[in-house]
């Protein structure tokens, strides 16, 4: 246990309650192991009807992982816990993916990485007007990973594409619009949601009861030119596409991807083609443990943290620094089979 996250068992619920408001509840390697063994202690527990992740005080839901520890693994020994870090969170999106009972997250407020990692596999997902939900990882040579290549890839409209490339932020009534979200409520009922479902009522009729209708979803406007130009899943057509339009909106898009990791936005759209032939969530979660394998200690990923959080210069200087300077044999390498006896497993 860590006083990282406060666990406890109310009337029909357990809550996972994340607990570092001042890195806006990030994911520790204690958080991951405390989540997990809660969750297998209460999969048994008759009375423990329905799971709720929620978070303390702060502009959180979860602003991701611990991309810190994370880099700090990557220079000084090899990226080895960096990689033990990754193996247990995947385990514990897996285990929230295919758990018997319902979770509820509530995602009221910032959630990115590895929040998007924990919310995403909840049956019921709630939004409100404080969601800001983003896979940024493209900033920041990591990639969209905690099974984004599954929930990412499986959006309508090359939506998922479009988030993992340019890392957008999307509100609450723009995750419930793209299916992100299942329920939109306001921040005021979330207290009387959670009392009805520690008072054992069905989660699925508290939350209906309790949406609201939310704002008109900003990116509808843009989603036939996402679905245009983000159709591809060639990193250089849809900057070619981009660049041949001449709208604000496509400028604007354009100027972002170039501020990107070349090597992270080939390997996300690799990674979001190949999660739909991934036959279960395993599988995927598989994939992309290889992924994280071979990423966390390429060049990009310590360099992208350095400019983004450690020196916040906003001026990452990428390797390879173009996206013709990627290769096809470099992205084949990153996705390799890591061999018998290292390959990532379920719980």
């Amino acid at each position: 246990m860590t006083d990282e996250m406060i666990i406890r068992r109310e009337g029909a619920a357990g809550f996972l309650t994340l607990n570092r408001p001042k890195a806006i509840h990030a994911l520790t390697q204690g958080m991951d192991h405390a989540m997990t063994e809660a969750l297998l202690a209460w999969r048994d527990d008759a009375a423990v009807q329905v799971v709720i992740i929620d978070h303390s005080e702060g502009r959180g839901f979860c602003a991701g992982g611990d991309i810190a520890f994370l880099r700090n693994s990557a220079l000084t020994d090899g990226g080895k816990s960096g990689l033990k870090f990754f193996y247990e969170e995947y385990q514990l999106n897996h285990l929230l993916m295919t758990y018997p009972k319902p979770v509820v997250a509530f995602m009221d407020g910032i959630t990115m990485g590895g929040g998007v990692g924990i919310s995403q596999p909840a049956r019921f997902r709630v939004a409100t007007e404080n969601t800001r939900f983003a896979m940024p990882e493209t900033g920041i040579g990591l990639f969209p990973d905690v099974g984004g290549g599954w929930h990412l890839s499986r959006l309508q409209g090359r939506m998922g594409q479009f988030l993992a490339l340019t890392g957008a932020r999307l509100d609450g009534s723009e995750c419930l619009w793209t299916g992100l979200a299942t329920h939109y409520l306001t921040q005021e009922a979330l207290a009387d949601a959670k009392a009805r479902l520690v008072a054992g009522h069905d989660p699925a009729k508290v939350l209906a009861a309790l949406s609201v209708t939310p704002p008109p979803a900003r990116i509808e406007a843009n989603a036939a030119q996402i679905a245009r130009h983000f159709a591809s899943d060639r990193y250089e057509d849809v900057l070619a596409s981009l660049e041949g339009d001449d709208s604000e909106w496509a400028a604007k898009e354009l100027a972002t991807l170039r501020t990107k990791s070349p090597q992270t936005c080939k390997v996300a759209l690799r990674q979001l083609h190949d999660s739909l032939l991934c036959e279960d969530f395993a599988a995927n979660m598989m994939m992309e443990y290889r992924i994280a394998s071979r990423v966390l200690t390429r060049p990009d990923f310590a360099e992208g943290v350095r400019a983004v959080i450690v020196d916040k210069t906003m001026d990452p200087k990428w390797d390879p620094a173009t996206p013709e300077g990627v290769s096809d044999e470099l992205i084949d390498s990153i996705f390799a089979p890591l061999g018998a006896g290292n390959e990532w497993q379920p719980l």
